[in-house]
């Protein structure tokens, strides 16, 4: 069925190499006007799905549609997803240009969508230089305009922050938002997670090829309990004086401080002022995106950690907060038919430095 809507739906997915099973029995949707982090650790199968939806690696079992279809069912694909797997796929002797006038001409794109693209991506300056000398991240913008080229429903894109520097970091986030909020569609597969977090609605965990968490990124805050460390004059007092208060949830820890879950900053200072404990210090704690990542996912390549230091995430010392959070969110929680509202963002993607461009559309074109 073409539904018509830029959906992305991964169902039962499942992708062996042999004896190696990449991606085994995922599944999730993407729904337009969000933008969605496809996040894992390396070896996760996060790029064996992104090529399985693009129609470069044929699945094992399952599906992977957009709009209803298959990727070679869609008539011509440019006009409907762009993507950016890969930024080297560059002739190194061919202009910014005159490589995009190269694929424009493949799509049925007229060359003037060619300078808006490279105005849009900040690559104008650049447009009559040879690729083979573009760094990292002007390479990432040149992939971002091939994408582009289209006008495209759905943009699917993998690492799309890699070799920016921080104003590209800011212009590409608010870029993605603006796209999305016009009821458009973005899966962005990164393993920048504080990066990520800012930018994303929904977010798909994998990890060894399987859903480990699948829903809202305010779902996964939310189910985490914020922590409050505590530095006091008299831990034990404060310890008993919260406990009489009925705050239950204290831990001391060996440092002298004292550890207090599911109360507030200003709960605890009254209580220790009203016990008379004099407090030093006082901080809210909170975990992030980043942390989560590690409690639902197990890493496949890992180091040893250094010596002297005690196994923990990633083969290295045990996060601040493991011993805080123990229970992970449940793992692949499914959201069927759930519509996620378009965010109110302002159209700000414009290249920083430059002026707001009055009537023009996420692509440079008079609407």
């Amino acid at each position: 069925m073409h539904d018509g809507s830029g959906r992305i739906a991964v169902q039962n997915l499942t992708k062996q190499f042999g004896a190696v099973t990449a991606v085994q029995n995922l599944s999730f949707t993407v729904e337009p006007g969000s933008v969605t982090g496809f996040l894992g650790p390396n070896g996760a199968g996060k790029t064996t799905t992104l090529r399985m939806l693009l129609g470069l690696v044929t699945p094992t079992a399952g599906t992977a549609t957009i709009n209803g279809r298959r990727h070679h069912e869609l008539g011509n694909p440019a006009r409907v997803v762009g993507s950016v797997l890969d930024n080297g796929s560059f002739h190194p002797k061919r202009t910014a240009r005159n490589h995009l006038r190269v694929y424009a001409a493949a799509i049925g794109v007229p060359d003037q969508r060619v300078d808006e693209l490279l105005g849009l991506v900040g690559l104008a300056p650049a447009a009559d230089r040879k690729a083979g000398d573009f760094s990292l991240g002007m390479r990432q913008r040149l992939a971002l305009a091939t994408a582009l080229l289209g006008d495209p429903q759905v943009l699917v894109l993998d690492e799309p922050a890699n070799g920016l520097d921080p104003e590209g970091i800011a212009w590409l986030r608010n870029f993605l938002r603006s796209f999305a909020a016009q009821g458009r569609t973005v899966l962005v597969s990164s393993h920048l997670l504080s990066e990520v977090e800012q930018t994303i609605d929904q977010v798909v965990i994998v990890s060894a090829g399987t859903t480990r968490y699948y829903g809202p990124l305010e779902n996964l805050r939310q189910s985490q309990r914020p922590r409050v460390l505590v530095q006091p004059a008299d831990a034990p007092a404060l310890v008993t004086a919260l406990r009489e208060a009925g705050v239950d949830k204290v831990e001391p820890t060996a440092d002298g401080r004292v550890t207090v879950t599911d109360s507030t900053v200003q709960q605890i200072g009254d209580i220790a002022a009203k016990a008379g404990v004099a407090v030093y210090g006082i901080e809210e704690q909170k975990a992030d995106l980043e942390q989560l990542f590690f409690q639902l996912t197990t890493p496949q390549y890992s180091g040893a950690p250094l010596p002297g230091q005690p196994q923990g995430a990633w083969g290295g010392a045990p996060s601040q907060y493991q011993s805080q959070y123990q229970q992970p969110p449940q793992p692949y929680q499914q959201h069927p038919g759930q519509q996620y509202p378009q965010q109110p963002y302002q159209q700000n993607y414009q290249q920083p430095g430059q002026g707001p461009q009055p009537n023009q559309g996420w692509g440079g074109q008079q609407q």
